[in-house]
């Protein structure tokens, strides 16, 4: 059945993360952790459908409370998805994301972009750094690779980022292909995306916890003293955060 081909393909796709990029997994979280311990904020950008994974991260419980979601309405499919796929190809678009979102020096940036070749990534990248960011960068390379750039640069998200963390998603996200169709069935870079950050958070929290620090992790509210619980985080973080 077509929904085993994708369950099996699934697992192939995280088995060769867990093998192949966990290193690059680890040096992000070295500077997901060195952010924590500055009391920096993690910023977590993306386009379109991958922006689900900035709210898979973004004040969610059992999360870290030092990811910012930059959950850009202009941006989401739920504010019209056919403008959106315009938006995220619009230059100048990140520059004024950059400014709003008051990016500062000494922060860290993850990026979320299958193909990496439209605008906005690409510029969020480039403006990360000018301003002093350190960008980690969640794409497909050999997707990425396979087709040009529709930035004025040539660039793509792959080719700026400090750490680049390979998610092995196909060309056009879809896995499983089906008889008598022409497009592919089945899109997977929300399970992989979701998994890579998480892992991620989890290599933070071992090392912060090496250190003798308490990792500043959200509670589900919906537990008893949940909402006690995260309070103090609360407190600390809603001044800085726009959709908190």
């Amino acid at each position: 059945m077509l929904f085993n081909e994708y369950i099996r393909g699934t697992f192939e796709i995280l088995k060769k993360i867990e093998r192949d990029q966990a290193e690059n997994i680890l040096k992000a979280a070295e500077i997901v952790t060195d952010c924590v311990l500055k009391d920096r904020t993690i910023h977590v950008f993306a386009t379109g459908h991958s922006m689900i994974l900035s709210e898979e991260v973004f004040f969610r419980a059992g999360e870290l409370a030092s990811y910012n979601g930059i959950l850009d309405a202009g941006l989401s499919p739920t504010n019209g998805a056919l403008k959106t796929s315009g938006i995220e190809r619009l230059p100048g678009y990140a520059e004024i994301l950059l400014d709003y979102y008051g990016l500062q020096k000494d922060e860290a940036i993850i990026i979320i972009s299958n193909s990496g070749i439209n605008a906005v990534p690409v510029e969020m990248a480039m403006g990360a750094k000018e301003r002093g960011l350190k960008v980690i960068a969640i794409t497909s390379c050999g997707f990425s690779s396979s087709v040009p750039s529709r930035h004025v640069s040539g660039k793509r998200l792959f080719e700026l980022a400090d750490v680049v963390i390979d998610n092995y998603v196909p060309p056009g996200d879809a896995l499983v292909e089906v008889k008598g169709m022409v497009q592919k069935v089945g899109p997977i870079s929300t399970i992989i995306g979701s998994a890579i950050l998480h892992s991620i958070s989890l290599c933070v929290v071992e090392k912060l916890l090496e250190k003798g620090v308490e990792p500043p992790v959200y509670m589900s509210a919906n537990l008893p003293r949940g909402d006690e619980f995260n309070r103090e985080l609360f407190e600390k973080y809603k001044p800085r955060f726009k959709h908190l």
